[in-house]
């Protein structure tokens, strides 16, 4: 398994609008070969930092979905206009300790 965990801010004031777009997802993802599971989470001491926590069976399953039409389809109700903090903006692979 691998957990991957993408972390950014947003810049310019839309965190509702974020927040709103990760609950009314189109669920795409939730049939992607290797998928396992998301969680979509906010900072409790700065609401303008988001994360968004997958789960999969591994990488390579991943970067497939990564790749795909269907993830590029997965981002259509990303706000328009939403700007982020490009310093804060970082994706990470997560391994088990096994």
């Amino acid at each position: 398994m691998i957990v991957v965990v993408s972390r950014f801010r947003v810049a310019n004031g839309m965190e509702d609008s974020v927040r709103q777009a990760f609950i009314d997802r189109p669920h795409r993802v939730d049939h992607a070969p290797g998928f396992l599971s998301v969680e979509a989470l906010t900072d409790r001491d700065d609401p303008t930092i988001f994360y968004l926590v997958t789960r999969w069976t591994d990488h390579a399953a991943f970067e497939e979905w990564y790749g795909s039409d269907e993830h590029d389809r997965s981002h259509a109700l990303i706000p328009q206009g939403l700007k982020l903090d490009a310093g804060w903006t970082e994706v990470r692979y997560l391994l088990p300790i096994e």
